[in-house]
């Protein structure tokens, strides 16, 4: 239990239903949905298309989707992927052709098919039980009405000024009277209000036929892009197979490739094998060793992780015990490897997170992206719809996993968890902030399950992450001054993040006593909220 005389968040406790998101409107909208009879999907859902309108630079609907879902506690979750595809006519070919090097962050060539009114659709048909119309409709109100901007939107709105000055139609809508939004001003959003009115009333066709395809289609089109409205007609999420690991006796499932899941279990294996008891949580031995897990780790996946589809991953052996024994025996507890060991794989030629338990436990792990702050900064004029970045995890490169081509899926950072434990499910969580969410599993649930922390503390820990492709480690301001100066004495270069690092929620179901214990990350302006 927390010191009480001290500034921090309680961990929430209900019996009920809960809901955890990084907005504070937005989990009093699940919370709405839950007490109206609603399940922990329609929740989820009305919840993530309020944060597509409140955190429209976190989240939006030209971005991807993923979902974990167990129906009541049940113990292996159904997993969902609703992330995009690329272009039907994007060939390296193409690519190569323009000169074109690599994929740039405000270009058309970074967006792909956006997956999320589709995700949204197929899960709310097979395990919502509202209409998709109804869940729709707080998220509608609020572009159309306004919302107040809060302290963490409008950080990261100011981050972006100059990228959403680059594009005419982002400026007139994000930067009224040439500003970002500050803490208390009120904005609106009139177009998505409309596009998302059409999609209450005409489900996915609504999005990706007709009208709001043609004004993107056009957009991307007039800006060099290669889409087609067959691309978008096409667009299907699908339901695939979760994977896990066992984690302090705990089954921990992620979705599998072409996310970043399989990193996440892959750092759970490798830390399984160093005994927590043999240094603290916070202490420059137990960092250093995470720290060099996640290089390790995140090596293997910018090799390997990409979409199953059209490029072999070896997920097997990924989550292999020798796999997971061989990157720990490489890891050094008194230095920094200088030159990582090279890959043993076969080779093959900032985001919404929300967790949602009901009355029947039944428990959503949902996560929702653009991918960067506003994704490609690229706004579709009359339909409102602020595309995703995500194309970045593709290389033009013919010889590399996650080579651009025709409807690929790129590498995907976002990735809901669950764990279960005893033939149940008992914690839906996730973790936000891009690259780093593999490491921020690891470390949310070595906090939680090996030292003891409970799930509010293991969310208010400081934060590190070693830069994947780099020979930085961000470090937060909340360490101590002997932590920096022991992990530089190790040889790792510290740096301080540009924002804070990720953001997390999550809920504990409680079997026994028959209540549920939330918590959300004090980076972001949510809440968990119980009833």
């Amino acid at each position: 239990m927390r010191n009480l005389e001290l500034p921090g968040r309680s961990v929430v406790r209900a019996r009920n239903g809960m809901a955890a998101t990084s907005h504070v409107v937005s989990t009093t909208t699940a919370i709405d949905v839950l007490k109206n009879g609603g399940n922990a999907m329609d929740a989820a859902i009305a919840a993530c298309a309020v944060q597509c309108v409140v955190e429209p630079e976190s989240t939006g609907i030209g971005g991807d989707n993923f979902c974990l879902y167990t129906p009541s506690g049940a113990q292996t979750p159904v997993a969902f992927n609703g992330s995009g595809r690329a272009p039907g006519a994007a060939t390296v070919d193409w690519y190569q052709q323009q000169g074109i090097t690599e994929i740039a962050r405000q270009s058309p060539h970074s967006v792909i098919i956006p997956g999320v009114i589709d995700a949204w659709q197929q899960l709310c048909r097979d395990h919502g039980t509202k209409e998709l119309g109804e869940l729709l409709q707080p998220a509608i109100e609020l572009a159309r009405d306004g919302y107040a901007i809060t302290e963490r939107v409008s950080v990261d709105w100011h981050s972006q000024f100059d990228l959403l000055n680059n594009d005419a139609n982002a400026r007139k809508r994000f930067l009224p009277d040439g500003r970002a939004m500050d803490p208390g001003d009120v904005h609106h959003q009139p177009e998505l209000a409309k596009t998302l009115e059409i999609v209450a009333s005409q489900g996915r066709d609504g999005f990706y036929k007709g009208d709001v395809a043609e004004d993107m289609v056009r957009y991307l089109q007039s800006q060099g892009g290669l889409h087609t409205m067959d691309d978008f007609a096409q667009a299907t999420g699908e339901y695939v197979d979760p994977i896990k690991t066992q984690f302090c006796g705990y089954d921990v499932y992620e979705c599998p490739p072409n996310g970043q899941g399989v990193i996440a279990l892959l750092m759970l294996n490798i830390m399984a094998g160093f005994d927590p008891s043999d240094a603290p949580a916070d202490s420059v031995e137990r960092l250093h060793l995470e720290i060099e897990a996640s290089r390790l780790a995140y090596q293997d996946r910018n090799a390997v992780v990409a979409d199953p589809s059209q490029a072999p991953v070896p997920v097997d052996i990924l989550l292999s015990q020798a796999h997971a024994d061989e990157l720990r025996a490489h890891i050094d507890p008194s230095k920094r490897l200088t030159d990582l060991p090279p890959v043993t794989l076969p080779k093959h030629e900032d985001t919404v997170y929300i967790s949602v338990v009901d009355k029947d436990r039944n428990c959503c792990s949902f996560i929702n992206t653009l991918f960067s702050n506003f994704g490609s900064v690229q706004l579709a004029p009359r339909s409102g719809v602020m595309f995703t970045n995500r194309g970045q995890g593709f290389v033009i490169d013919p010889g590399h996993a996650n080579c651009i081509a025709p409807a690929k899926r790129p590498l995907h950072t976002i990735i809901p968890g669950m764990v279960a434990k005893d033939g149940r499910a008992v914690m839906p969580f996730g973790v936000m902030g891009g690259q780093y969410q593999s490491h921020g599993h690891m470390h949310f649930l070595s906090r939680l399950l090996e030292y003891g922390d409970n799930i509010q503390e293991a969310q208010d820990r400081p934060r590190l992450f070693p830069v994947p492709g780099t020979n930085d480690v961000e470090f937060e301001s909340g360490f101590s001054e002997d932590i920096r100066a022991g992990l530089t004495a190790l040889g790792h270069n510290l740096i301080a993040p540009a924002k804070p690092i990720g953001g997390s929620q999550a809920i504990l179901v409680d079997w026994q006593k028959g209540t549920l214990a939330g918590g959300s990350d004090p980076r972001k302006d949510g809440a968990a909220i119980g009833y």
